[in-house]
């Protein structure tokens, strides 16, 4: 059938499953919001406050719902809007299609109003882009794009569609979605072979687990893996859920704010197993003490990762799930070094205690009391800094999937646009937006988007009227020189609250927040907690940049 640009993307959009998307209006893609319009009982549409925040709210609605997620913004100022979402999507592997209007063709590259080359702007940070100068190559286009985006290592993918390109007509005929196939091309069974042997000639073996492993669907395998294994699993922050938090062999976070259990036992062990990880800088920091006395293999999708930063015995290129079913009937029981799983097995019982009990409110007691509240079944989203890693430390993340922050990129600004995604792809799933008040600041706005579609989001501010990680930095390596990162001023959050709507607490004590959590998980609405915490409360254990991540700071 002929149909104009704008109808053919909304069908190829219904074709590829989607059925909600995320986006802000404007000039350049008005004859996109047409064809939503016509088809709005096809697809639906969340409108946010601001493009950042439907690119977040797409990444948020991906990472939870394992679909693709789309966001759509116009030309100039709104597909720059959308910048930062994609580099944090990039960043930690989501997939996701970002579509974006530009001025018609005959008006490009004259610096018209509302023009910016958003391809080449975006080149660094997406898997691939297009920019869609003829109607017929429009569909293909579109198809092409969900398979690159959902595809081997997955990530954004931006459209660019001149105005004039989404009112031409051309035939559109359905085609049925390519399935995508587990990565499994570049899997050699002479490595797995070696990785297996390596594997089965330690005595002190020690996993590291990544975001890969959740991506890949792969957290029933690395249990197996690590119970015939009989070694200790550590994570990295997007790695969490991966592994239960519960479980006895789980030594918790690596890395700058990695366990004592996690970091002794990479610097100790004799076999480090990297699984869907990339040695990024916050986990390896001292490259030349990391892991010293220990043969390491890897195993991961993308070949670019293998030896990008650390040297490997041993490596597996290809989907983390397939890698270790093919790996763990290889793995043999074997004569362990068990004084050495003994003493790791103490540290991970002696987590935490970085932390004393106190009587005022704590980050320690709002996590873990949250924990309860939801009955450890919610999904958390939060933004960047210490609350994050609070969240981090203090939730028991049993489930994958459950974490959903912005590892990579560190995005202050991440949690509520990625709230709601969460929210519109689990309706009746407890969502809570765990923010400091820095962050919070960045994107308060997007609390009429949560009033407007009834998202039952719980947000907890961990509000200590500064930026609490650039503090605790200032703290410990800048003789508490506080530079322009105390927040004492305004606006009064609970204030702003009332003017969404929404109700909220203003909390001080424990007894407070007690009773405070358990109301809104009830309610089943929207709410925001004003947690009012010590501004010098710090994120503990610590590894000073560029120090062996076994040089703890723990007080």
């Amino acid at each position: 059938m002929r149909l104009n640009g704008s109808d053919i993307l909304v069908e190829c959009l219904v074709e590829q499953g989607v059925d909600t998307v995320f986006g802000y209006p404007g000039g350049a893609v008005l004859n996109i919001y047409d064809a939503l319009y016509k088809n709005k009982d096809r697809i639906k549409h969340i409108l946010t406050s601001h493009e950042q925040g439907a690119s977040h709210a797409a990444d948020g609605y991906a990472r939870t719902t394992k679909k693709v997620g789309v966001c759509i913004a116009t030309s100039g100022p709104g597909a720059t809007n959308t910048v930062t979402g994609i580099a944090t999507a990039y960043m930690d592997s989501v997939p996701m299609v970002v579509i974006t209007g530009n001025v018609g063709l005959a008006l490009l590259g004259k610096d018209s109003f509302q023009e910016v080359d958003i391809t080449g702007i975006t080149t660094p940070i997406t898997k691939h882009n297009y920019i869609v100068k003829d109607v017929n190559l429009l569909a293909d286009t579109v198809r092409e794009a969900f398979y690159i985006a959902s595809s081997g290592r997955p990530g954004p993918v931006l459209i660019d569609i001149p105005k004039n390109v989404s009112a031409e007509f051309a035939e559109y005929t359905y085609v049925k979605p390519r399935e995508i196939i587990r990565s499994t091309f570049r899997m050699k069974e002479n490595d797995i072979i070696n990785v297996a042997n390596i594997i089965n000639q330690a005595k002190r073996p020690f996993i590291y687990a990544g975001g890969g492993v959740n991506i890949s669907g792969a957290s029933a395998e690395l249990l197996e893996f690590a119970n015939k294994l009989n070694a200790p699993v550590s994570t990295s922050l997007m790695g969490i859920g991966a592994f239960p938090a519960n479980h006895e062999l789980s030594t918790g976070l690596i890395g700058m704010h990695g366990s004592q259990a996690s970091n002794i036992g990479a610097s100790t062990c004799d076999c480090l197993i990297a699984i869907g990880a990339r040695f990024s800088d916050r986990i390896v920091s001292d490259v030349k003490n990391f892991a010293k006395n220990a043969k390491i293999v890897h195993i991961d999708i993308d070949p670019a990762e293998i030896g990008k930063n650390v040297k490997v015995s041993g490596r597996i290129i290809g989907d983390v799930k397939e890698a270790l079913t093919k790996l763990i009937p290889l793995i043999n029981n074997q004569s362990l070094d068990y004084d050495w799983l003994e003493k790791n097995k103490q540290l991970r019982e002696n987590k935490n205690k970085c932390y004393k009990d106190e009587e005022n409110l704590t980050p320690k007691f709002i996590m873990e009391e949250l924990d309860k509240a939801t009955k450890n079944d919610a999904i958390v989203t939060t933004e960047v800094g210490q609350h994050q890693m609070w969240a981090a430390q203090f939730y028991q993340f049993n489930k994958p999937n459950t974490l959903i922050t912005s590892g990579g990129l560190g995005t202050m600004g991440y949690g509520m646009g990625a709230a709601i995604g969460a929210s519109v792809g689990n309706p009746g799933k407890t969502i809570c937006h765990i923010a400091g008040d820095g962050s919070f600041r960045m994107n308060f706005n997007e609390l009429s988007t949560v009033k407007y579609y009834d998202l039952p989001i719980i947000t907890v501010i961990m509000n200590n009227e500064v930026l609490g990680m650039v503090r605790q930095w200032q703290t410990a390596f800048y003789e508490k020189r506080y530079s322009e990162s105390v927040l004492d001023r305004g606006p009064n959050f609970n204030k702003l609250a009332d003017a969404f709507e929404i109700n909220n607490y203003d909390i001080y004590t424990k007894e407070e927040f007690v009773k405070a959590i358990d109301e809104a998980v009830k309610s089943k609405k929207a709410a925001v907690l004003n947690c009012h915490i010590a501004k010098d409360d710090k994120v503990l254990p610590m590894v000073a940049p560029g120090a062996a991540i076994d040089n703890l700071i723990l007080e």
